[in-house]
């Protein structure tokens, strides 16, 4: 007679994990950007450089784009969309070729007061006779032409074209087009415009409501057929993170229905359902937990990584019921599979080295929460399930033997056959192993349609590669400024070399107080110019006091203070000056972004031994830091591995049974990594994360397998169960596969795809036919 349930324990119980869930959930928040899953440089230089990459200012610039439409119509579109967002505190600087009129006039009127100090051409302050003969010669044709009357005043006052070649100095290396007063790309009708938001770029919450302002201003102008294009490292987070906030909902209700309907079609218990769901919630609870303590956040790939985990944390309650007859007592079930449950936890923790060792936080994170999971439900399955089971009466809804499995553990008699496919990608990696991608591409959560639309936009408006960066350090701005203009011959000797196209740096925007009074030196004293401007005029029709205001101009240049960076607040110069001339903990910096760089060597050695000069290429440095975690990577593999396999050694004290498990879990790896090779698929630091996890369940289900059976019964009650684990992982870790977010899609194909081989060759290679013996030790 079967003993009465009392299932308030686990009703207690339960409430008591969903409790305790419900609170660690709503204390711990998730992080969505992707500076966890990005190294953090191997010196307090390059560290620098990247965060300016990843979060400086630099991190607030946003690129758009209007196309679809004719030109006339994109014109008022950009028209419409600059009216709109350039009086929005959001933003600091709205750009696209036309400024608003306070703003034009102001920044006109400081910078023609301040030609002589501004312009880089020393020829406009070349004042003397000749000189200004040849430019009173190119006045009075200005003043013949077409727009002569309308221009006369300003040609008069400005012969030798100073306040010209001020503004072009200003001028972005673009290769825009000016369309009805606006910027077009140069080569479709496209057009564009430049803007820099007041909120930092990974500050993802304001970021995310910029970019709402900047949608609803454009669907407010009617554009019909147009579409706005918006790119820049703000809109990437945004993106980035609004899509790992759906995989992650989408993680958590999939992977949830789909291991509640395993579950209750195996078990048919809402009553085991309730049991199960205590380890589970436990063990995603304390680990958030130890993850939250340990890096000071949890990222969201984590936690749905966490809920993948579902389909593998579950394995040890279910193997406990399903190994359990009706009326038999827990102990009695453990004392069979316990020694086999605890040398599988160890293993798989000891699998899971490298990820936690691997030295990136995000992908660190990703192995702590996997161990510290597999750790908890194991141990509320060997120490809190017991009772549970016992109160609940539970057990599986289907015992006994099985004809079905009957019949496939008469294909083990074939099992040699399951070596075929392993020589064959073992003759495969032999012959063309899969390289080693070091390279950090698979952890951009961007698609390749992204990245090109980006650097198409890049392009268009001139905004340079970020890959090659350098930065220049002073104690204070000017001294950055200065030490910008002492490197211009060497951007001059490498543009004739051809090794780079132009530079971006503030310098080039405003000259240091430095080079401002040593312009104005070069001016001639009043005297000196009036006897110039005399001989100047002979032999051309100007009066006497033509050039007075251009006189008065001069003289007043001479003693006229010089422009300070706080001087362009407010302005269109302003705004381009502050990404590249910041302070940061005391001390000021420049950064420098050379354009179109053909020849990176050659600018790094141009600067090699310069003082206050760093130069970090972005792409070398990135992809140097990801082979050297991949290579701690690989070598904490190695050390978990031979933990793992002393573990196996010392637990099985038998060297068929070992032979058994080290041949089924290489069978899984060599597989697996066979189809790379076959599928010509490089190797990635993702990739290796995935075989971990892999190896770790390739052990669990062999040392079951491996585990000697009583009886026919026994033997079903083994295939049942991990048939069960079986398709609960496989299921949630395929859900991978359908995310956006590239990491979770790599490792949920690979864990999948080697979770089903696991199954496979574990049944196969390390099986045991039921005998009589003793059984399984405790």
């Amino acid at each position: 007679m079967r003993p009465r349930r009392k299932p308030g324990v686990l009703a207690i119980t339960l409430a008591a994990s969903v409790l305790f869930a419900v609170l660690v959930f709503l204390n711990i928040p998730l992080r969505m950007d992707m500076a966890g899953f990005l190294p953090k440089g191997h010196d307090d230089g390059t560290r620098f450089l990247l965060r300016e990459v990843q979060g400086g200012v630099a991190g607030t610039v946003i690129m758009l784009g209007v196309e679809g439409a004719p030109e006339p119509e994109l014109a008022r579109l950009s028209l419409g969309l600059h009216t709109a967002l350039a009086g929005d505190p959001q933003f600091v600087s709205v750009l696209n070729g036309v400024f608003a009129t306070d703003q034009a006039e102001t920044l006109r009127n400081l910078l023609f007061e301040h030609r002589y100090q501004l312009a880089p051409d020393n020829s406009v302050r070349k004042l003397d006779a000749q000189a200004l003969g040849q430019a009173f010669s190119n006045v009075l044709d200005g003043l013949d032409s077409a727009a002569g009357s309308v221009l006369s005043d300003a040609l008069l006052r400005d012969p030798t074209n100073a306040f010209v070649q001020t503004v072009r100095a200003l001028e972005p290396d673009v290769r825009v087009r000016v369309v009805q007063g606006v910027w077009f790309a140069p080569d479709r009708p496209r057009a564009l415009l430049l803007l820099r938001t007041q909120a930092p770029g990974m500050d993802l919450a304001r970021q995310a409501h910029v970019e709402q302002t900047i949608t609803a201003a454009f669907a407010a102008l009617h554009p019909g057929s147009a579409r706005l294009l918006m790119s820049g490292p703000s809109v990437f987070a945004v993106s980035s993170a609004a899509g790992m906030r759906r995989d992650v909902d989408m993680m958590a209700l999939c992977s949830f229905a789909l291991v509640v309907s395993i579950l209750y079609w195996r078990f048919r218990s809402l009553w085991v359902l309730a049991a199960i769901g205590v380890p589970f919630l436990l063990s995603l609870s304390v680990a958030m937990l130890v993850v939250r303590l340990a890096f000071g956040f949890v990222h969201g790939i984590a936690f749905g990584f966490g809920m993948t985990m579902l389909g593998v944390a579950l394995d040890y309650p279910v193997l406990l019921i399903g190994h359990r007859d009706h009326g038999e007592g827990p102990q009695a079930t453990l004392r069979r599979i316990g020694h086999s449950l605890r040398l599988g936890v160890a293993t798989a923790v000891l699998g899971l080295t490298g990820m936690v060792f691997c030295g990136l936080p995000g992908l660190a994170q990703l192995g702590v929460f996997a161990a510290v999971g597999l750790v908890v439900a194991a141990l509320v399955t060997l120490h809190i399930m017991p009772r549970l089971v016992v109160a609940a009466d539970l057990a599986p809804h289907v015992s006994g033997p099985s004809r079905p499995l009957a019949v496939a553990e008469g294909w083990r008699r074939y099992r040699v056959l399951a070596c075929l496919p392993v020589m064959f990608c073992a003759v495969a990696l032999w012959r063309s192993p899969p390289l080693m991608d070091t390279r950090l591409t698979a952890l951009s959560p961007l698609p390749e349609k992204t990245l090109r639309l980006d650097d198409s936009l890049r392009r268009d408006l001139g905004v340079p590669d970020s890959s090659l960066m350098l930065a220049v350090s002073g104690q204070n701005a000017q001294a950055v400024l200065e030490r910008e203009e002492a490197l211009a011959p060497v951007w001059a000797q490498l543009q004739q070399k051809g090794a780079l196209a132009g530079v971006q740096e503030a310098a080039r925007l405003l000259p240091s107080v430095q080079m401002q009074r040593s312009r104005a030196s070069q001016l001639p004293p009043l005297a000196v110019l009036q006897v110039a401007i005399a001989q100047a005029r002979e032999g051309l029709p100007f009066r006497a006091t033509a050039f007075d205001a251009f006189v008065a101009d001069v003289a007043r240049a001479r003693q006229m203070p010089p422009l300070l960076p706080q001087d362009m607040l407010g302005t269109p110069v302003g705004a381009a000056m502050a990404p590249l001339l910041f302070a940061r903990g005391g001390q000021w910096f420049g950064l420098v972004f050379p354009e179109s760089v053909k020849d990176h060597q050659a600018v790094e050695r141009a600067l090699a031994g310069q003082p206050d000069v760093l130069v970090l290429d972005m792409r070398k440095e990135v992809d140097s830091l990801s082979a050297y975690h991949t290579g701690r990577t690989l070598r904490w593999m190695a050390v978990g591995c031979v933990l793992a396999f002393v573990v196996l050694l010392v637990g099985l004290r038998d060297a068929r049974r070992m032979f058994c498990v080290i041949g089924a879990v290489g069978a899984v790896q060599i597989t697996v990594l066979g189809a790379f090779a076959l599928l010509h698929q490089p190797l990635t630091l993702i990739h290796l994360i995935a075989l971990q996890f892999v190896l770790g369940v390739s052990l669990d289900y062999a040392l079951f397998f491996a585990r000697p059976q009583l009886d026919a019964e026994e033997r079903a009650r083994t295939m049942r169960t991990l048939l069960t684990c079986n398709a609960m992982t496989v299921l949630t870790f395929g859900l991978l596969a359908a995310c956006q977010t590239p990491l979770l899609r790599e490792i949920g194909i690979t864990v999948a795809f080697g979770v089903a081989l696991a199954m496979i060759y574990g049944f196969l290679l390390a099986g045991q036919r039921p005998n009589i013996g003793p059984p399984d030790r405790p």
